[in-house]
């Protein structure tokens, strides 16, 4: 299975920092936000990764290369602007291939076990996520789940931690180079019924802001 780091973002809520530098080449515990994302998928046995920029890309591509001193072979998906999840994700299809693949968020931190989805994409779903507890900033959380079904609502609502399986068909309405948001179409293939999931309780942060930032290199620094 493929495996795409959405890395396109501005990263509006992080300026000045990303003024100069993209979001996922921010430091924590010494290293680069998306260089822990690599690490942990070539752990997982992920070996051909995609990864879409936009601005500052071409800081990337400088610092990850083809990606072979992680253990995997890295291709790029630019955007001339950001495209959102979505029209990230269908520009990128010609890269990923007609199998489902793996997504995670650049912009995330998280101990989650990526090889745990490998096989999780059943007969007849197009997404599988991984809902976490609503942090502060999302304390509505998102979407519920019901067994390994998830909705749009129930008693519950937990959050989408950026991390899932998707099916190359749930895009295939986006044009290539349009701008598509991901939830639309997460909300459309779950009132079909075709969405699957799981709730995870370990690590996850959304590195949103200089202070979670912070906070986070500290931790990582202090371990």
């Amino acid at each position: 299975m493929k495996a795409m780091i959405l890395a396109a973002g501005r990263g509006e809520r992080m300026r000045p920092l990303t003024d100069r530098t993209p979001k996922p080449l921010l430091q924590i515990g010494g290293k680069p936000l998306i260089v822990w994302h690599i690490e942990r998928l070539a752990a997982a046995g992920f070996r051909e990764l995609v990864i879409n920029h936009a601005h500052l890309g071409e800081q990337l591509e400088a610092a990850l290369g083809n990606g072979e001193r992680f253990g995997v072979s890295i291709e790029y998906s630019p955007e001339a602007e950001a495209l959102e999840t979505a029209g990230g994700i269908a520009n990128a299809l010609r890269l990923l291939g007609n199998q489902p693949f793996l997504v995670v968020n650049g912009d995330i931190f998280t101990d989650y076990d990526f090889s745990r989805l490998q096989p999780r994409l059943a007969e007849g779903l197009l997404a599988w996520l991984v809902l976490v507890d609503n942090p502060e900033h999302n304390g509505g959380g998102d979407f519920a789940l019901a067994g390994e079904r998830i909705g749009e609502q129930g008693d519950v609502l937990h959050t989408f931690s950026g991390i899932g399986i998707y099916h190359p068909s749930l895009f295939a309405g986006i044009v290539p180079g349009a701008k598509a948001r991901l939830a639309p179409l997460l909300r459309g293939a779950m009132r079909s019924g075709k969405v699957g999931g799981e709730y995870y309780a370990g690590r996850w942060v959304d590195v949103g802001t200089p202070q979670r930032l912070a906070e986070l290199d500290h931790e990582l620094g202090a371990n």
